[in-house]
């Protein structure tokens, strides 16, 4: 048998030519061979097939060329046959030969040298002695040349499969996948048969995923086939029965590589079959393969899986926003990253598509080659619609829906996108929906995605299917409104009729300004949700209500972005309202006296700066979130606050003239409190004992922690200084007027907070130390105290992440403290030099070691490019690879503003089967920077660079352990001091430390090594720095 030649594997017409004398073979040997061939799927060559016309000697030639395997049978006459001599020699031209022979055949080969030339005679003697030295079958020496036919046809299946294939090389993520999904398989048991179930949303990549993987193992199996498309059947016009013939047969043919197959019957499957141990059944849809079979099923539908019986279910998740950009641009631009220019509409379109690959593969390549005027036309347009191909496969999962469950869809699509279960549950509690069951079929068909805590999710190319559903709808039947022309037409002409039930009104896109009619809701009854905001934010106001207009009597949701009027109209009652959202508006009084609020539990009000006050809240018993943020015309929040029995979140952040909370309010349900900016409030409010997250400015602290140090379920607490650390509109100075001086000291009592998981301090110039801490701590970021030296903790305390950006004044014992905390700990601190124990180092943002080890520390310097960063805040990714494979990706840091360069060091312990990565693998380690603007997805121009990166590695268990349980490494001399004045101003990072004494200010004293390695990718807290920027003024 020879292997294959040169020739790319698609321009193979054959799997095998058989070179044979026909007299001997064709009817016996060759005959059983060929039929075991086709039982294989194995393509042969068939000499019979050649047209007459056609001279049969280049046929032949071409078609040795054209095989990729040659299989030669020396039978006793085959020596006699100048043909197959020559073809034997061709063979030998051809190819490398490696295959079989049989038989004898000395005096038939002298019999036709006795015509021929010497040459001829020494050419064929050369062929015949090299096929003779071969290591073949001899079928004298099987038991039945059945079991001859089986071995060179499992033999040959063998060889067709060594060849790897590169259809999925470059796929971004793809390996992580196959990982994943290898292990769930447990190939090594081969006692039973397996069924594993590939789920996610309709193009996620869940059919490329399984051919990657059928494409990989397939050579592991006798039989193997891909059925896809199947649900294309269902639309055949078959009924239940005929249509599993249709698959049966279709399953069948493709296994065996036999076209024209007919079954009769449900049980063909398995009579056909069963020889081979490969199905045993395939009846009732779920009893399917044999022993070490192994079934993948790819779906839209989890609960499908969950019918038929099937557990072992592997969940696609959507790519990170890194992946995403890198797979866009492999179909946009080949390479990963944009050409100058690109970078900016890459994210767009990446933001666009939400990350979802089919929709950055059409848009990639649909892009392709166009230039940058190009891309604005076309993102534009794709703010609002869908390409077609997209759609295409996103609507097969709304098609298949019951009209209640499309309509919820729907309404999630436009109102309740992000927002919790119960919510909409209460939202659509009039209507004739059963909103539990539509939202679990809706989850089971990853239209929508809902969180562990319950928050529902539904991916922004299936919100723009939904728009597209509305937009093709007749007119007159549309029951939620959308486009701003049809909107803008509706309410100057009091048109709108009883069918419409919803508004959704993007006020940017009114070109030029719209007047609302007094009577424009009167004709609306129905109208229960009405959303008015803007995409595009600027300060026209675009539209005017007159005082008298009324409001639709049952209207559940009223979100209303920039109110322009300075009162609600006189009619307005909110009965039925269930949330009130009217941030930064032109109000000054919502309504006069009591009003029935009953159903009212969400009522947010932030920016409304010209509010005087709030109105009687007596009747909202079941309000569960009132914020007020930012409201600055505010001196005092009304009695009727003390009714509020419900209330769990309370926001007056920046509310700078608030002066009085009525006291004993006793807020018993009570858990989330911001009172950041707050500066005039006369006294410290009384509040729940049951409270878990607060925010206060620094000057609180001691008042707060004298009455409330017994808050046992206090989880994070938050204290802002006056040094603004965080850019933002709401944090100016003009908010931040303080009538009473910085703090200098957090009151040892801090350490009473036993329940305290989280502290963040920042911003507070004069702090020069931290106390004792709580042992219940787990995060501790300090930001911006320019002043702080010591720090105190215990270390046996659970601490996961330290940060301490831009405090350039710790001292060597609180570094040396913190080098020995973080054993099992994040860390940041400032610092340009890195520590000795990384010995394997490299400049820049990559390196490469060996394997073999049992865990391992990263260390990056990292420095700003600019002065400042403003409203920027940075991720540090690392992507970690063994032999060309990655083997794990994730943010190890989130970095907030830095003024100057600091080290990031991160532990983690990453294991294979036997205890430690595989030997003698060369593991890339790779750091890059993303930036985001204000916590926005949109990446933004790197303000950060990877100055140097290093690894420490542990290569065996040591002996020595603390009484933590923790491997203790070295006690080399390490330099871990930094200094940097902050009343200097930094004019360039790399002038700012021209000699390495700048780092040595305090000197060299000896300090623990970090540790054994704890795992750091699980990134529970990875977004701590980002909502701790905002707790000042995220609405909750």
């Amino acid at each position: 048998m020879a292997s294959p030649s040169s020739l790319t594997s698609s321009k193979y017409r054959f799997n095998v030519f058989p070179s044979f004398h026909g007299p001997d073979v064709r009817k016996t040997l060759l005959g059983h061979l060929r039929k075991q061939f086709l039982h294989n799927g194995i393509t042969m060559f068939n000499d019979q097939g050649i047209e007459r016309s056609t001279t049969i000697a280049i046929s032949l030639v071409q078609a040795i060329r054209e095989s990729r395997i040659l299989v030669v049978i020396l039978s006793k006459k085959y020596a006699s046959s100048s043909w197959c001599l020559n073809e034997l020699v061709e063979i030998l031209e051809c190819k490398k030969v490696t295959g079989k022979q049989t038989g004898d055949f000395g005096r038939a080969f002298k019999k036709t040298c006795s015509l021929k030339t010497d040459v001829e005679r020494q050419i064929w003697s050369t062929a015949l002695t090299n096929v003779s030295n071969i290591a073949g079958e001899d079928c004298q020496n099987w038991d039945t040349e059945a079991n001859m036919m089986e071995k060179i046809a499992e033999d040959i299946s063998r060889r067709l499969n060594a060849t790897p294939s590169k259809d999925f090389e470059g796929m971004v993520g793809l390996e992580a996948h196959l990982k994943k999904m290898q292990s769930l398989l447990h190939l090594d048991c081969e006692d039973e048969a397996m069924i594993v179930g590939i789920c996610g949303p309709a193009g996620i990549g869940k059919t490329t995923i399984a051919r990657a993987l059928h494409n990989r193992l397939s050579r592991k199996f006798q039989l193997t086939c891909f059925m896809e498309n199947i649900r294309v059947s269902y639309n055949s016009g078959l009924d239940e029965y005929g249509l599993k013939l249709c698959l049966q047969k279709k399953l069948l043919s493709m296994i065996l590589n036999q076209n024209g197959t007919t079954i009769y019957h449900l049980g063909t499957i398995k009579e056909r079959l069963c020889d081979q141990k490969q199905l045993e059944a395939l009846a009732n849809e779920t009893r399917w393969f044999g022993c070490g079979s192994r079934v993948i099923v790819t779906t839209e539908d989890q609960e499908i899986l969950e019918q038929h019986g099937i557990n072992n279910t592997y969940y696609v998740n959507f790519p990170s926003r890194e992946e995403a950009r890198k797979i866009f641009c492999r179909y946009s631009f080949g390479p990963s990253s944009p050409p100058d220019g690109f970078g900016k509409l890459a994210e767009r379109v990446t933001e666009i598509c939400s990350n979802l690959p089919l929709g950055l593969r059409v848009m990639g390549s649909f892009l392709r080659g166009k230039d940058q005027d190009e891309w604005e036309v076309i993102l534009q347009r794709l703010e609002n619609s869908v390409d077609r191909d997209i759609e295409r496969v996103l609507r097969v999962g709304y098609d298949s829906l019951h009209a209640n469950d499309q309509s919820l869809f729907l309404h999630i699509a436009f109102f309740f996108n992000y927002e919790d279960e119960d919510h909409v549950v209460t939202m659509l509690g009039d209507s004739n929906l059963d909103v539990r069951l539509g939202l679990r079929t809706l989850a089971y068909k990853s239209l929508i995605k809902i969180s562990m805590e319950g928050k529902i999710v539904m991916h922004r190319l299936l919100q723009q299917v939904g728009r597209q559903v509305i937009q093709r709808q007749e007119p007159w039947k549309r029951q939620i409104l959308i486009d701003t022309d049809e909107i803008c037409d509706v309410l100057e002409t009091d048109s709108g009729g009883r069918s419409v039930v919803g508004i959704s009104f993007d006020i940017s896109k009114i070109l030029d300004g719209m007047f609302v009619s007094p009577r424009a809701f009167k004709n609306m009854c129905n109208l229960r949700f009405l959303s008015v905001y803007k995409t595009k934010f600027d300060a026209k106001d675009r539209i005017h209500v007159p005082q008298d207009m009324d409001f639709p009597h049952r209207l559940r949701l009223l979100q209303w972005k920039l109110y322009p009027g300075k009162y609600l109209p006189h009619s307005f009652c909110p009965k039925y309202l269930v949330k009130l959202d009217l941030q930064d508006n032109h109000l000054e009084k919502l309504w006069q006296g009591v009003q029935p609020l009953r159903n009212l539990k969400e009522m947010v009000l932030s920016e409304s700066s010209n509010l005087k006050e709030v109105p009687d809240l007596s009747n909202a018993t079941n309000l569960e979130k009132l914020i007020l943020t930012g409201c600055k015309s505010l001196v005092e929040l009304p009695s009727s606050i003390g009714n509020l029995h419900r209330l769990k979140w309370l926001g007056i952040a920046l509310c700078i003239n608030l002066q009085v909370i009525p006291t004993h309010i006793n807020l018993e349900s009570l858990e989330w409190l911001d009172m950041l900016g707050c500066s005039r409030l006369r006294k410290f409010p009384d509040i729940s004992m049951i409270i878990t997250s607060l925010t206060i400015a620094d000057t609180m602290l001691e008042e707060f922690l004298d009455s409330f140090r017994l808050c046992t379920r206090l989880h994070t607490l938050a204290i802002f200084g006056s040094v603004n650390t965080f850019p933002d509109p709401y944090s100016t100075k003009k908010y931040l007027n303080r009538n009473r001086a910085d703090i200098e000291r957090i009151p040892d009592c801090i350490k009473d907070l036993h329940g305290l998981k989280l502290l963040y301090i920042t911003g507070c110039p004069k702090l020069a130390s931290l106390p004792e801490l709580p042992v219940s701590l787990t995060t501790l970021m300090a930001n911006t105290c320019e002043s702080l030296e010591t720090v105190s903790f215990s270390f046996d305390s659970p601490i996961e992440d330290l940060y301490f950006c831009n405090c350039f004044r710790l001292g060597q014992e609180a570094r040396s403290l913190i080098s020995k905390q973080s054993v099992f700990a994040k860390a940041c601190l400032p610092g340009r030099k890195m520590p000795a124990e990384f010995n394997h180092r490299a400049t820049g943002c990559s390196l490469t070691v060996r394997s073999g080890f049992y865990g391992f520390k990263i260390c990056v310097v990292i420095s700003p490019k600019q002065k400042k960063m403003e409203k920027a805040f940075s991720q540090v990714l690392c992507r970690i690879s063994s032999s060309g494979c990655v083997v794990d990706e994730n943010i190890v840091y989130e970095i907030p503003i830095i003024q100057t360069e600091h080290l990031c060091i991160s532990q983690s312990k990453m294991l294979d089967e036997d205890g430690r990565i595989g030997q003698d693998n060369e593991i890339l380690f790779e750091f890059s920077i993303t930036t985001h603007q204000d916590a926005s997805p949109i990446h933004t121009p790197q303000v950060i660079d990877i100055i140097e990166c290093g690894v420490s590695i542990l290569t065996k268990e040591g002996d020595r352990r603390n009484k933590y349980g923790l491997d203790q490494v070295s006690e080399d001399e390490d330099d871990l001091s930094y200094e940097f004045e902050p009343n200097v101003e930094l004019e360039d990072p790399d002038e700012a430390f021209d000699d390495e004494e700048k780092d040595n200010v305090k000197g060299k004293e000896k300090v623990y090594c970090w540790s054994l390695f704890f795992h750091c990718f699980d990134l529970s807290n990875i977004d701590i720095v980002r909502k701790i920027g905002r707790l000042g003024w995220e609405i909750r």
